[in-house]
């Protein structure tokens, strides 16, 4: 019981030393890395109670070595330092003396190493260079086996590689560990530092340089920073790479193509970036002169900004076209010398005795049959294609000489310009080969044939040759009014033209109407339609002419229905056939329904005396168309008073006396006269 005692109150004096020595072990929360040694609370109870139990644990440690470091650690070793664990064993972390005094970084050199050199993980929390105190603020100790020592994270994402001094960017922040981390890339002097069995469970000696986990491809030739030219996000994006630093910048093109073109693999197999010459451009392009040019450099005629962009300034500088069989003249002089040098041999002689040796002929062959076999020399000069040189005297000696109104054209109103579809030979036996017909076919047919120069001249299409004796050779000669009619009164533009001058000269239907009116409506159709011997219509001609219009020489009023007779063939028509309008010409008369009584045309002188409805005496039983008087009046068979004797001499007035009627007219009273004598005889009268 004693012993089991002594046991039980060494038990409990080593769980208070246990407990403040936890206490000391333990960093206390919100310690700051600047003061990394806990703050321990002392009182002197507390003192007494810790020497007693020293004291007792010496004596048992003594006696019962065993049994004594079971009471003496605060606690079991983590499983890293299980072969410490033990009394025997403190020294191997702890000094004696001055309190608690650890020793981690007389084993962890690898620490120590970097602390001192202010490298790595454990620099960068401010730790005080070789002070092995410093490492409980993370590491405790004495928690038992199964205690995490290290508080590891066992994903990237969890671990911030920043603090190790080299941050994951690009494409290696998506790596897992293990592809970097592999023993064999721990370097030599490391290994001696790294004081563990298996390097496969530390992160540390391993270097920051690129060759480390890649391979230099270009085997050293371009120093160990990759970065120069290189990022993390793509190794073939050389963005970084300044070229103008170089011995050779980059201009032009130059800097758009990639680095392979010329930095071509060695035998190696591997790209070269340094020692290639690029003194001449022949160190990486062919001649394609071959060789013509060998005395000049490319630059003289040729700039990076592109091959085919040749400065002819330069040329014209460094190389005297002038000088051989072929002086460049005019537009010649700007021409790119591979448009006609097309191989870029400059040494094979180009044929060049005629244009069409280097040029297309643009005229297909037109001109082939001239003397000179169109030479382009002939109408066009160096200078230029456009303009022309042929003139209006050169184009004499052609098949069609120039003359009048032609000569004053354009050569683009007839040679319609279509660029090389212009056609200059034409065709020009005839105006219309050229010229629309603007009479729109009237003259097709004989005898003109379309034939333009049979009215026009190359004066001008006006005025025209056409004159009025010339009408007599066509279908309608021109007599009386009509010769002196302008054309154009007859000859009337279409209203419909789809031609400028669609004037109307050939008329098919020749009759008066088409160009007068019909003054008489129609009245006279009939008579109108009929034909003469050559079978022509006689229309208004069956009683007008063209030399007058109111002289009817043609008509004969015998064959109507009304001869004319004595004094009525001397009257005018128009006291007969009245107008409407009572004016003096025949406009709309109706002559077919014109009066044919005395009594119609001729006021009754005598008052209506022989008016009677049944005894109606016609003006003919006592006058004719001759003469009025004297009457034919047959006084012996026409009244009840035979004229003898002595009355056969008596005038009318002396038994028929005149007497006043109204409106101031005399009428000669013939009916009732008196039958007796003394009416007339008597004195005082007869």
């Amino acid at each position: 019981m004693q012993a089991l005692g002594i046991r039980v109150c060494a038990f409990q004096s080593s769980q208070k030393g246990r407990s403040l020595l936890q206490r000391e072990h333990t960093v206390q929360p919100g310690l700051k890395a600047a003061d990394p040694r806990p703050k321990v609370r002392f009182d002197v109870h507390a003192l007494g109670q810790v020497l007693c139990v020293v004291m007792w644990l010496g004596a048992v440690a003594f006696l019962f070595p065993t049994y004594a470091s079971g009471q003496i650690s605060p606690g079991p070793l983590s499983r890293a330092h299980k072969t410490l664990d033990g009394a025997v064993h403190c020294t191997s972390c702890h000094k004696f003396g001055g309190g608690r005094v650890l020793r981690c970084l007389e084993c962890h050199t690898e620490i120590a190493s970097r602390l001192n050199s202010h490298r790595g993980l454990h620099a960068s929390y401010g730790l005080t260079s070789g002070s092995s105190q410093d490492c409980a603020r993370c590491h405790s100790e004495h928690n038992g086996e199964d205690f995490p020592i290290v508080k590891w994270t066992p994903t990237p994402a969890g671990f911030d590689h920043s603090k190790t001094g080299y941050a994951l960017e690009g494409k290696h922040a998506g790596l897992t560990c293990n592809k970097c981390h592999t023993p064999d890339r721990i370097t030599p002097a490391e290994r001696v530092s790294i004081q563990v069995r298996d390097r496969s469970r530390t992160f540390l000696g391993l270097p920051q340089a690129c060759t480390t986990c890649h391979q230099d491809e270009h085997n050293g030739r371009l120093g160990p920073n990759c970065q120069q030219c290189h990022n993390f996000a793509d190794w073939k994006d050389v963005s970084h790479f300044d070229h103008s630093k170089t011995k050779y910048p980059l201009t032009g093109l130059h800097a758009q193509i990639t680095c392979q073109k010329c930095h071509t693999p060695g035998p190696d197999n591997k790209p070269r970036f340094v020692g290639l010459t690029f003194g001449k451009c022949s160190d990486c392009h062919a001649d394609p002169h071959k060789g013509s040019f060998a005395q000049q450099a490319c630059q003289s005629c040729h700039n990076t900004n592109g091959w085919k962009r040749v400065s002819l300034a330069n040329v014209q500088e460094k190389f005297d076209h002038s000088k051989t069989k072929y002086p460049l003249e005019g537009k010649h002089q700007t021409v790119g010398c591979m448009q006609c040098h097309t191989s870029g041999d400059f040494k094979k002689v180009i044929v060049f005795q005629k244009c069409t040796d280097c040029h297309k002929d643009i005229h297909g062959g037109q001109f082939a049959k001239r003397a000179d076999a169109g030479e382009c020399s002939s109408c066009h000069t160096v200078e230029g294609f456009r303009p022309s040189k042929y003139t209006v005297q050169d184009h004499a000696n052609s098949a069609y000489p120039l003359e009048l109104k032609h000569a004053t054209l354009q050569c683009g109103q007839c040679h319609v310009p279509k660029g090389k579809d212009t056609i200059y030979r034409l065709k020009f036996a005839k105006c219309m080969d050229c010229h629309k017909d603007e009479h729109q076919e009237q003259f097709a047919g004989a005898p003109y044939l379309n034939r333009c120069d049979q009215c026009h001249t190359l004066k001008g299409y006006r005025p025209s040759t056409f004159t009025l004796a010339r009408h007599k050779d066509t279908r309608f000669q021109l007599t009386g009014g009509h010769v002196a009619t302008p054309c154009g009164d007859c000859h009337k533009e279409r209203s419909t033209a789809v031609a400028k001058y669609a004037v109307i000269y050939r008329f098919e239907d020749r009759s008066c109407t088409v160009c007068h009116n019909d003054p008489h409506k129609g009245q006279f159709k009939e008579r109108m339609q009929q034909t003469r011997s050559n079978g022509t219509i006689v229309g208004c001609e069956a009683c007008h002419s063209t030399g007058s219009w109111k002289e009817l020489q043609k008509f004969d009023h015998a064959k109507t229905s009304f001869p004319l007779v004595g004094a009525h063939r001397a009257t005018a028509c128009v006291d007969c056939h009245k107008p409407p309008n009572l004016e003096t010409n025949l406009m709309n008369v109706d002559f077919k329904v014109a009066p044919n009584k005395c009594e119609e045309c001729h006021e009754d002188i005598h008052g209506a005396q022989f008016a009677g409805t049944a005894h109606i005496t016609p003006c003919a039983d006592c006058h004719n168309s001759t003469k009025w008087k004297p009457s034919l009046f047959n006084h012996e068979t026409r009244t009840g008073f035979s004229l003898k004797g002595a009355h056969q001499n008596v005038r009318c007035e002396a038994c028929h006396k005149a007497s006043k009627m109204m409106e101031g007219k005399s009428v000669l009273f013939y009916k009732p006269t008196p039958k007796e004598c003394a009416a007339c005889h008597g004195p005082g009268k007869v």
